[in-house]
């Protein structure tokens, strides 16, 4: 049966800050080593693709097939934290991930490859990500307070994303590829041993019904949804295929929970959820973040390697700028939330994304040194880095304690499911013609999609802090 949903208190602050210290450092390094697989892979394509003797196509598979399993994953990983409880789920999902990173360190190919880093890292990701956030969410109770969290959590995830290529170039110059993963695997065991002070402030239940019929249609449903994406550029039949495929088991899926609902049955996503207006216009927030945001990643690194023949190093010092940028601007997260409203730094920070993406095309289209990428890039930077917080909090902070891991489980399926949709939008457009004129054209896209996300944050409700109702 459905729990009730309480309220999350507004007025009680949040813990001290020696032992917010200690709370949040396993968490948020957990979302750094996830975003970081994520990006790294951007400047390690060339490098794989040629000892594993595959293309570079094939090295896209993989990766737009990791952020593919972690958004069809993430709304069951979420469910999954109800019954077995936030840090056991968080534990165990660090443990798949690091044996993955492990096997992709050994991959004599293509396909084992696929299997430690889209598959394996992917279901740890899925399993791991959903508590990082309902613990944030549970532990760190007032609007300051969380705002602070979740900037130090998003600034990690984001210099993940960001200097991904950067750390991932370096060892992979210095080391090879594989290390890459062998640095992985020793980041997770350092946050197994870190996340032992996180207590779960919530018991788990056992008996919890798990809806399974809705986790398989779900899953399905995005993977064929984002296989026509992938499939666009080779076959255009078959990519509507795909894509209406898509659409129909999702709409089923969405069918079986409302009568899963009706007839007092707790489905796997329960579509009240979506009767809240400001979580909605958070969520279309948070895809479009990270899809610029990954989109920009890896239109830039193939561009970079591809067409200008940069290696890893040099590709990863390109991006130093975006990360800059935006470890700047996430760490100041706390002090914005105090000064500004919500929807004000959503806004903002999509303003000057757009602005990024337009001085990014303008100025590299021509110059042959790597520093015309330099304010594009910081600019795009810092407007993620101004608007990630923002729009975690306001999705999070609309639900009670009871539904934390409904909503952190949609909330990392809608966010990466725009990573993957970002990732696959630029591949598409680039392996058509890996040219300026191709790049041009896949961030001229990426900066039209950005003002849809300036449009739908100004629907945003006015208010410096969002609270959750008595009753979701």
């Amino acid at each position: 049966m459905a729990m009730p949903s309480s309220p999350i208190s507004a007025g009680r602050p949040g813990p001290p800050r020696s032992s917010a210290r200690r709370i949040l450092a396993p968490l948020a390094l957990a979302q750094f080593v996830c975003s970081f697989a994520g990006s790294n892979m951007n400047v390690m394509i060339t490098d794989i693709s040629k000892d594993l003797h595959t293309t570079v196509q094939g090295v896209q598979i993989a990766i737009t097939s990791f952020l593919l399993v972690m958004a069809a994953l993430m709304i069951p990983g979420g469910k999954l934290t109800d019954r077995h409880g936030r840090k056991r789920c968080l534990v165990a999902g660090l443990v798949v991930y690091g044996a993955g990173a492990l096997l992709c360190a050994a991959a004599p190919g293509l396909g084992v490859l696929i299997l430690g880093y889209s598959i394996l890292e992917g279901i740890g990701t899925a399993l791991l990500i959903p508590p990082v956030y309902i613990l944030t969410t549970l532990l760190f109770t007032d609007v300051t307070s969380r705002a602070r969290a979740f900037g130090a959590v998003m600034a990690l995830g984001g210099i993940g994303a960001a200097a991904g290529p950067l750390i991932g170039g370096l060892i992979t110059s210095l080391l090879g590829w594989r290390a890459a993963f062998v640095f992985q695997a020793l980041v997770v065991v350092v946050i197994i041993v870190l996340s032992r002070r996180v207590e779960d402030p919530l018991p788990p239940d056992p008996g919890r019904d798990f809806d399974t019929g809705g986790a398989v249609l779900s899953a399905a449903g995005l993977v064929l949804l984002v296989m026509g994406i992938l499939a666009t550029d080779d076959n255009g039949w078959l990519a509507a295929g795909l894509l209406l495929a898509g659409v129909l088991v999702l709409a089923w899926f969405l069918r079986r929970s409302r009568v899963r609902e009706r007839t007092g049955y707790e489905p796997l996503l329960s579509l009240s959820l979506f009767r809240n207006r400001t979580s909605n216009l958070g969520l279309v927030t948070q895809h479009i973040q990270w899809l610029i945001l990954m989109g920009v990643s890896f239109t830039v690194a193939a561009y970079l390697q591809v067409v200008r023949h940069y290696d890893a190093v040099r590709t990863g010092v390109v991006f130093t700028a975006a990360t800059l940028g935006l470890l700047a601007s996430s760490l100041g997260a706390e002090r914005f939330a105090r000064r500004r409203e919500q929807r004000t730094l959503v806004m903002a920070g999509f303003a000057v994304t757009v602005c990024g993406i337009g001085v990014l095309v303008a100025m590299a289209e021509d110059a042959s040194s790597a520093w015309a990428f330099t304010p594009g890039l910081l600019l795009i930077g810092l407007g993620l880095g101004v608007m990630l917080t923002p729009s975690v909090n306001v999705v999070q902070s609309s639900f009670g304690e009871g539904r934390q891991g409904e909503i952190s489980g949609l909330s990392r399926s809608v966010s990466n499911l725009g990573s993957s949709v970002g990732t696959a939008v630029a591949g598409t457009i680039l392996v058509a013609d890996p040219a300026f004129g191709a790049y041009a054209t896949a961030m001229i896209v990426l900066g039209v999609i950005g003002l849809g996300g300036l449009g739908t944050a100004a629907l945003l409700p006015r208010g410096k802090g969002v609270t959750a109702p008595a009753e979701n």
